[in-house]
Parts: structure tokens; sequence; C-alpha cells
């Protein structure tokens, strides 16, 4: 029987660099884990690519996937959805790979109440300051935007409770590092292996 892939949920405020440090966590350790993309209803920012980034829908695609059940997370940030397709997450799991989802604070809420066995990093920034000029240097919203972003992430840092563990992305490789490491100690935790030892305790 093959054994059940792990969750890995990386989330934190907007502008803290969860893509940058889930792009640089693909590059170096890509091989370890399957990374499930998002789906979301904003526009691709320069750079971005569909099916690759995100899977970049209209409101109307996405409302139709909530209805039909498709969707492990979602919720509506700033004016637009972002949200997990389960089809893809549920395969790896169930073929043994590990899964990285990077993903919003409110959505890692609900795969928090679903999946019990998940690992949950919370990506930090260094302080206020440092994430509203990260937020300003993308030149993709205005002020009034900025200033919910700011708002939204004190809140969101509130949620920090409800993580395993805190990540700060000070440095990009550094903060990559730090997360390979709570992975590999995750694989060693009794729980997750105590199902092979007993089986093997049982064989003749």
């Amino acid at each position: 029987m093959t054994k059940k892939g792990m969750l890995i949920v990386l989330s934190g405020p907007s502008g803290v660099g969860k893509g940058t440090v889930r792009q640089a966590m693909v590059a170096k350790y890509g091989q370890q884990f399957r990374y499930s993309i998002s789906m979301t209803t904003r526009q691709p920012r320069p750079g971005e690519v569909d099916g690759a980034d995100y899977y970049f829908r209209t409101k109307t695609e996405f409302e139709d996937e909530i209805a039909q059940g498709g969707m492990l997370e979602y919720a509506q940030y700033v004016g637009n959805y972002y949200g997990t397709p389960l089809r893809y997450v549920n395969q790896m799991l169930n073929e043994g790979q590990d899964v990285l989802l990077e993903i919003e604070v409110r959505g890692a809420m609900q795969v928090r109440s679903k999946v019990s066995d998940g690992v949950f990093i919370f990506l930090t920034p260094p302080d206020l300051h440092i994430l509203q000029k990260r937020i300003e240097k993308r030149g993709t919203d205005d002020s009034a935007t900025i200033a919910k972003r700011m708002q939204k992430a004190r809140e969101e840092i509130n949620l920090m409770t409800n993580y395993d563990y805190a990540v700060v992305n000070d440095q990009v490789d550094k903060a990559v590092d730090r997360i390979e490491h709570i992975i590999a100690s995750e694989h060693l935790r009794v729980a997750r292996v105590l199902d092979t030892y007993q089986n093997m305790l049982g064989e003749d």
C-alpha cells in the first residue's frame, strides 16, 4: 500500500514574498514535492504565466468550480477570488507525493479544518515597514489598495497562532532553507512513521 503524501501549506500576508519563496523552493527542492497551482480571478502580474504561476480564471468560471465542489479552499481577497483545485491535490497525496500549497491566510484556515495532519507554515516579514515597501515596490496597487493590504496584513499576522511554524522571510535563500528543515523534521514525526513500524512488527 502506498504511503500517503504530506500536505505542506505556505501562507502569510500579501507582499511577504510567498510567490518568490515558493519559486525558490521549487527550483531547489522541486523533486521532493509537487506544487499545487492556485486559481485566481485577479489579473496576471508582469511575468506571470497561466498554468505555471496561477490558473487565471473569470469570476464566473471560479464560481462554477465552487458550485461543483471542485475547490479544497477558496477566499475573496481585495476583490478577487483565490483558491486551490481539489482534484490534483488528492491525486498526488494518494500517490504518496508531498504537495506544496502557497495560499492566502483565510484559505489556509479552511484547509486546517479539513486536513488535520497538514504542515502549516506562516511566512512573516521582518517588520511591517519592510512589508509595505515590498508592496509599494511591486507597483501594481494604488495607495488605497496598499492601505487595505496593510490593514489585512495586521489581521492575518494575528492568525499566526493557527499555524505550526513561523518563518521570517528576511532573505529568500534563508527562508527556503528553514522551510526545508521543517519538512525534513516533519517526515520524522512518530505519528507519520508509526504505521510502517507497526506493519514491520506484524510480519512473520
